[in-house]
């Protein structure tokens, strides 16, 4: 396969590394529109109306990352592009649904007065973990099993999918521990302080992700060479 038809094909498999950052950058200027528009549109923030920022944020970056990821989607052969995006609507249900209970399970406050912010929240975690694999993936159990559960991603767009999600959960936890502390900062409310470590640690995912993809690229060269 010749490497100058596209910055996404390479001869390493469907996705190169130029690709990757690509798709990042497109996510990311979206989840920074959403900041955007609820500063300077709505005049709110994580702090000051949280159910409403986080609302807009999963609902802008949702079909960014639905679209651009049913792009990437195994055996496009069997699957159609809008079947893909389909099953990423189905996986932002599905995935909001776990993400919540998780929280809860974790012990996230139960309540009316925070049950929008849940919600909000588990959508927007959803697009994070959820929304990109059930693209690629689908109903797939092995592909699933192979790349979260063994923890054996092949190829970067599995790079892309895992490590982001991973970095998210992790950065997630991580942002909550300052809930419990007698500081009495507003931004200690939940679910504030974990949306902004979830976001973070999303963002570090994807720069390892495209570290790892790089790595390996220059590995792979020096062994042909």
């Amino acid at each position: 396969m010749k490497t100058g038809t596209s910055v996404v094909v390479s001869r390493d498999g469907p996705m190169s590394a130029l690709g990757a950052f690509f798709v990042y950058l497109i996510s990311g200027f979206f989840l920074g529109v959403g900041f955007w528009v609820a500063r300077n549109k709505f005049a709110v923030d994580l702090v000051s109306d949280p159910s409403l920022t986080l609302f807009l944020l999963w609902s802008i970056e949702f079909p960014v990352v639905a679209v651009v990821y049913s792009f990437l989607r195994k055996a496009p052969k069997k699957c159609s592009w809008c079947k893909a995006v389909g099953r990423s609507i189905l996986g932002l249900i599905s995935g909001a649904l776990m993400n919540a209970l998780g929280a809860i399970a974790l012990g996230a406050p139960i309540g009316m007065q925070y049950l929008p912010k849940t919600i909000h929240w588990s959508f927007l975690m959803s697009v994070f973990t959820f929304v990109p694999a059930t693209a690629v993936f689908g109903a797939s159990w092995t592909d699933w099993h192979r790349a979260f559960a063994s923890m054996k991603p092949t190829g970067n767009i599995e790079y892309m999918i895992v490590i982001p999600a991973y970095g998210a959960i992790v950065g997630g936890w991580f942002g909550a521990w300052p809930m419990p502390l007698d500081w009495e900062r507003p931004w200690q409310e939940w679910p504030i302080c974990v949306c902004y470590g979830a976001i973070g640690g999303y963002i570090v995912g994807q720069i390892l992700s495209l570290s790892l993809m790089f790595l390996f690229r220059k590995h792979k060269n020096l062994k042909e060479a």
